[in-house]
């Protein structure tokens, strides 16, 4: 191509994205791709403002269609290679650590892609280790649930585990603090212990002889106590500023049988004990998990130290957020006990399940994550940024069809009976779809608002037509010609049609209650050869966005919109 001809690309591109092109923007790029535009910039500048002004004055309509004809290459750069202390290649092994008592959501995903994308760059290795030592929350329907999140989102695990398998060990290695003086049984109430570690003041359970703890730890371990009748504590330091220091919990009664190990155990580790030693035992270099946890590194580092094992290097990166919404089974599952979402696949939840069925790709959701990289910033991101990577991946691939909401009947006069050939992707060579028409029209209510008796409109790659009559809350227009005309282009469907619904997520929060108004069904119709997508099918009804086909009734096709 010429410098005018790369210039009109680029300002294209420019106004399809921002609503107008500024020549700044265009030129970075045209030198870029016509490294000739370099030896007088000021000439080539004067073209770029000439093919900037014309590509202002097209429609937008025009300048999508025009820019369909141009292939962009993406750059994107692979993120740089992120540097631990006691990261070697090809012996780094990370974790993922989710805890089976509810179904995953997109803070997983940055979780899982953090673990798997630091391992994949120094050669290393990555593993799925389910953290499950809470009978009380945890179910098989989680376990699955995960599995097929993870699946979906293309990460694969070197190892599978379970955190109950290595429950002998856990006993063995409270034994070992006991023995050594370093941990004893409290059977001080739950208020006196939060007090006293608010308080900083130990209890006389901490005074009591080695060998007295170790027969209430046999009591323990065998099921000898009641629920919240005693605790295993670490003999930390009860004056530490880190109040995770003060004598925390490594041990709790818990009398629900387990999912797995059903009633075989009476007392079941609390996170801090289980992971800092199942990490040590599973080969773990580099434990990455959520800034949340980074007040309980140094609990971490201590319980290994005191009990002789390796300490792998933890790293706590920025929780994920997202505005809108909670990233929190506690919030979540009480939205679907009431019944104020549809359940864990909802579209307008965070979970994988409910962005899966809105149609945001798994490679989306990985670009999103990896964004964020190891910063420790915290942050709140809105949707639009996920949204705008799906919306890259799914415009060079997803299928273009017409669809009208909210429909307003239109009656052509002297219509001539047509067949639209419209591509079906914008690829030239994409291929093409029929579009049969008579001289009845369906136009969405929001443009039938904006035309006046005169007018004359193009029915989008059609033809013209000029407005007559408005009565019984339609519309009677007649045949004004095929050539090309300076006048509104109105999205249309004609008969034969489909009947459409689309539902349209929102955020389910309005400041930090839950909004009622998070989800909108707009109904509509579509061109016929939508009545051949299969379910799961993702497209673009033009002008409006992308969609994916949630399912098929007695009534027509429901839809979920995925992005703008």
């Amino acid at each position: 191509m010429d410098l005018r001809e790369t210039a009109r690309k680029h300002a294209l591109k420019n106004a399809f994205e921002y609503g107008s092109a500024q020549p700044g923007n265009v030129a970075g790029k045209v030198a870029a791709e016509f490294p000739e535009a370099r030896k007088d910039m000021k000439a080539a500048m004067k073209v770029i403002a000439e093919v900037v002004g014309e590509v202002n004055s097209l429609g937008k309509e025009e300048v999508e269609s025009e820019l369909s004809r141009y292939e962009f290459a993406e750059k994107r750069e692979e993120p740089k290679k992120w540097e631990l202390p006691g990261a070697e290649e090809g012996k780094v092994v990370t974790r993922f650590l989710p805890e089976p008592n509810g179904y995953p959501h997109m803070g997983h995903a940055k979780a899982a892609w953090i673990s798997a994308e630091f391992a994949r760059q120094w050669g290393g290795s990555v593993l799925l280790r389910f953290d499950d030592t809470n009978p009380e929350a945890e179910k098989p329907e989680f376990v699955d649930a995960i599995r097929e999140g993870i699946a979906w989102l293309g990460i694969v695990f070197s190892r599978e585990s379970f955190t109950s398998d290595l429950m002998p060990k856990f006993y063995d290695c409270a034994e070992q603090l006991v023995k050594q003086g370093d941990a004893y049984v409290c059977t001080c109430t739950r208020e006196r212990i939060s007090a006293g570690r608010r308080d900083g003041k130990a209890c006389a359970c901490r005074d009591k002889p080695s060998a007295e703890d170790a027969l209430l730890w046999k009591k323990m371990a065998s099921g000898g106590f009641g629920e919240e009748e005693a605790v295993l504590r670490l003999k930390g330091d009860m004056a530490s500023p880190n109040t995770a220091m003060r004598d925390p919990a490594l041990f709790r009664v818990v009398k629900t049988p387990h999912f797995r190990q059903g009633a075989k155990y009476p007392a079941w580790p609390t996170y801090d004990f289980e992971v800092s030693i199942a990490d040590s035992l599973g080969g773990i270099t580099h434990a990455m998990r959520s800034k949340e946890y980074e007040l309980r590194d140094e609990l971490y580092y201590e319980i290994v130290k005191r009990l002789g094992l390796r300490a792998p290097y933890v790293y706590d990166f920025s929780r994920l957020n997202l505005k809108g919404t909670v990233l929190s089974k506690r919030f979540i599952k009480p939205l679907i006990e009431e019944g104020k979402v549809s359940g864990w696949d909802d579209p307008r939840m965070p979970t994988l399940a409910g962005v899966r069925r809105r149609g945001i790709l798994p490679e989306a959701i990985r670009r999103f994550v990896l964004s964020f990289g190891l910063s420790k910033v915290e942050s709140e991101p809105g949707w639009d940024a996920l949204l705008n990577e799906n919306k890259k991946l799914l415009d060079p691939v997803s299928e273009h069809y017409y669809f009208v909401p909210d429909p307003v009947r239109v009656s052509v006069r002297n219509a001539t009976r047509e067949t639209a050939m419209l591509k079906k992707l914008h690829s030239p060579d994409s291929g093409l779809r029929a579009i049969p028409t008579t001289e009845t029209f369906f136009i969405p209510k929001a443009d039938a608002e904006s035309l006046a008796l005169g007018e004359k409109v193009r029915l989008k790659d059609l033809y013209n037509v000029e407005i007559r009559s408005f009565r019984n809350g339609g519309i009677d227009a007649e045949f004004a010609g095929n050539a090309q005309v300076d006048a509104k282009k109105i999205q249309w469907v004609s008969e034969p049609n489909v009947e459409v619904s689309v539902v349209e997520p929102g955020d389910l929060l309005s400041g930090k209650e839950f909004n009622p108004e998070s989800l909108k069904k707009v109904a509509g119709l579509a061109e016929p050869e939508t009545a051949l997508l299969e379910v799961g099918a993702i497209v673009q009804f033009e002008r409006y966005g992308f969609c994916r086909l949630d399912k098929k009734t007695g009534g027509g096709l429901e839809f979920i919109l995925s992005c703008r």
